[in-house]
């Protein structure tokens, strides 16, 4: 009879949420209330129930900690973060999710958070950025170049609009994330030429000075061919 046991490991979900505010690309942080990294900077999340799958664990989480709710977030997994030594509490492996979504409310700390709120994003990953805790800042920087690269060959900018929206909105959701500037005739002829991507809702906005703008919505696509290069 083997005296083999197997390994003790608790399962965690951690949470990118990203949304265009101001102008700027911010992410969604948590002031840690608890131990370990009390007062520290963190993402959203924590651990998986028993009798939870790994989405609804992801939902619950956010809705606990900042009491944004995950029903109208485009969710997805990002990828498994299990580097021994990741948590001083012992063996968790995370699995972490990327979250978009447009006009997210203001988050309100709650239960594990003291508190919760949007961050530019440039304020932490530039050269004075503040630490984040456990390994989120590399969570954080994998998240980023997942909507970045997304963004290149699939329709997910539109997830960062709102129901109806302007090309030029959308373009600016391109220029926030990938911090670049893009041709704006060049764009409008790529998104109009792209089938699927955006549909005309016939419905016109005035913009600055009176000038008149076309209102769209997304499209039934998911992928763009050709993408649209950084």
């Amino acid at each position: 009879m083997s005296d083999w046991e197997p390994p003790i490991a608790n399962i965690a979900v951690d949470l990118v949420v990203l949304t265009v505010r101001q102008d700027a690309l911010h992410l969604l942080v948590i002031e840690r209330g608890i131990e370990p990294y009390r007062g520290a900077l963190a993402l959203p999340g924590g651990f998986v129930q028993e009798d939870e799958d790994l989405p609804d664990a992801a939902r619950r989480e956010l809705m606990e900690e900042t009491r944004i709710p995950g029903a109208p977030l485009h969710l997805e997994q990002l990828r498994t973060y299990a580097e021994p030594g990741r948590d001083p509490r012992g063996r968790v492996i995370s699995v972490a999710y990327l979250a978009l979504a447009p006009n997210l409310p203001t988050p309100t700390g709650d239960t594990d958070a003291a508190r919760a709120f949007w961050m530019p994003v440039s304020r932490l990953t530039g050269a004075t950025g503040r630490p984040l805790a456990f390994d989120h800042a590399n969570i954080v920087r994998d998240g980023i170049e997942r909507a970045r690269s997304k963004l290149e060959y699939t329709t997910l900018a539109t997830t960062f609009c709102p129901e109806r929206f302007t090309i030029t909105e959308l373009r600016r959701v391109y220029e926030v994330v990938w911090g670049a500037r893009l041709d704006a005739r060049n764009f409008q002829r790529k998104v109009l030429s792209t089938e699927g991507f955006v549909v005309p809702t016939g419905e016109i906005r005035r913009g600055e000075a009176g000038r008149p703008a076309r209102l769209y919505t997304r499209g039934l696509a998911t992928n763009l061919f050709p993408p649209i290069a950084r």
